[in-house]
Order: C-alpha cells, then sequence, then structure tokens
C-alpha cells in the first residue's frame, strides 16, 4: 500500500489527511494518508524513506517549507522562484519539490470575486508561505504590496526574493484595499492579533490563510468592522487537489461533498 503524509510542527490542525483519504477511497487508490509531527532533524530520514519508495510523497506545513530544500535533488520553477516547497515527491530517481500554494491560493482569490488589479494588499507575517502568497498576488497584477512581521529580519529575507516589496514595523498599519492573515496567529482560539485596525475603513477583505477554525480572531475583527472575511479553506482544497494530481495523475473533484468534508 502506498503511503503518504504531512509532516508540520504543529500538526493537530491539519485536515490534509481529511481530504487526501476522501479522494483516495473516492478514486479507489490503494494507498494511506496520514499526519506526522516532526522536528528538522527528522528531515533526512523522510526524504530517504520517498528516496525508498517507504513513502510515495510528502506534504510540508509550518515550519518546513524552507528547511526541507536543502535534501531535495531538484525544484520546479515555482518552488524555486518562491524558495517554498509544500509538496514532494520522487521522479526519475530524484527527489522532487513542487510548490502547489501559489496556484492553490490565487484560484480561492478568485473564489471571492475581488479583483487584485492594481490593488494594495498587506501580509501580515513572513513565514514559509508568503513567498507563494505574494507571487500569487503579483500574478494577479496587485499594485501594491506591504508586509509586515514581528521578526522584521525575516520580512527583510523575503524582500531579497521581491525587491519591490515595502516593509513596515510590526503596528504600522498602511492604507489598504486586501488585508492576509499569515501568521500562525489563530491556530489557537484563544489568538489575538494585537493591532489596531479601527480606522482601516470597511468593504476591504480580510483573508486568512488560516482554515482551522475556520473563523479567527482576526477574521471575527474585521467582520466586525464591517468588511468581507474569507478564511484559507479553498486555497487549502485547491492545493490538496493539486498535490494529489501530482502524486496519482488524477485530478479529483471539488464539489459540495468535498467543501462539506470541512463543514462538520
Amino acid at each position: 500500500m502506498k503511503k503518504y503524509l504531512v509532516i508540520g510542527n504543529p500538526i493537530e490542525q491539519s485536515l490534509s489527511p481529511k481530504i487526501h483519504n476522501f479522494w483516495i477511497k473516492q478514486n479507489k487508490i490503494k494507498a494511506i494518508y496520514e499526519k506526522k509531527k516532526i522536528d528538522k532533524a527528522d528531515i533526512p530520514s523522510l526524504i530517504l524513506d520517498i528516496k525508498k519508495e517507504n513513502l510515495q510523497g510528502m506534504n510540508v506545513t509550518v515550519p518546513f517549507k524552507k528547511l526541507v530544500i536543502p535534501y531535495l535533488d531538484e525544484m520546479t520553477e515555482c518552488a524555486e522562484k518562491t524558495q517554498s516547497v509544500n509538496t514532494v515527491y520522487k521522479k526519475q530517481n530524484k527527489i522532487i519539490g513542487d510548490n502547489t500554494d501559489i496556484e492553490g491560493f490565487e484560484r480561492s482569490l478568485k473564489d471571492t470575486n475581488h479583483d487584485i488589479k492594481n490593488k494594495k494588499i498587506f501580509i501580515l507575517g513572513a513565514g514559509g508561505v508568503v513567498s507563494s502568497i505574494i507571487l500569487a498576488l503579483k500574478n494577479l497584477g496587485a499594485a501594491e504590496i506591504i508586509l509586515s512581521n514581528r521578526t522584521r529580519e525575516k520580512a527583510e529575507n523575503i524582500k531579497k526574493i521581491y525587491s519591490n516589496l515595502k516593509i513596515l514595523d510590526w503596528g504600522e498599519i498602511p492604507i489598504f484595499d486586501i488585508i492576509v492573515n499569515a501568521t500562525s496567529l489563530g491556530l489557537k482560539k484563544e489568538d489575538k492579533i494585537e493591532l489596531n485596525l479601527t480606522n482601516s475603513g470597511q468593504d476591504k477583505l480580510f483573508y486568512d490563510v488560516i482554515y482551522n477554525p475556520d473563523m479567527t480572531n482576526f477574521l471575527m475583527e474585521g467582520k466586525k468592522l464591517g468588511n468581507k472575511v474569507k478564511n484559507g479553506k479553498m486555497m487549502f482544497i485547491y492545493q490538496a487537489q493539486l498535490a494529489f494530481n501530482i502524486w496519482h495523475n488524477i485530478l479529483p473533484k471539488i464539489d459540495n461533498e468535498t467543501i462539506d468534508l470541512f463543514n462538520s
């Protein structure tokens, strides 16, 4: 039986096994998908498992999207461009790192009916998924992308990839059309982003890449201030669909039954 994993730390909140095992069953594939909490020291042995085909594929989440890179043989163009990997597999005896977050985020934004072209986007956080979000926003024609992170140095590191990125100190709030929470603040129900967004206006889009819980304090605050809100559920589903296709050469259906998996 084929085996797939999602690795991260923390990993309890990941619903990847739920969606992948649903599609595995739907498509009658002899496989299982599990989640595993790891430390950085565990990465080489997991890569070796893929080399030996004890493991057929791996999704990568916080905080390993960049840390996994030195152990790969090759990266796809989009993974190389963003220096971020969320999907790993073996092809022609090489371990390949890919990135399905970019298209996942793009497609989820299109679902909101918010036109990104010429808009100002404010991103909170500088973790592994942020470079993917920036590339997706650039692909969609955003006019300006502003980044703020609690540790400014990490934001400056992303500016090395995207030179026209504007960096703000944590706590500074610019004028924006869309604000994206790409921090891990919100994974715990009590988490709050201690920023004063009360003067940011109404009818903006508050987007949180977190999908579990489905309504973070950040989104509740956005709604209370009269804005449209969206969590990362559809981004998660789209990126999972693309990873599934890479591994199994089957593009699974995204229908109401799939989406309802996350409403229970």
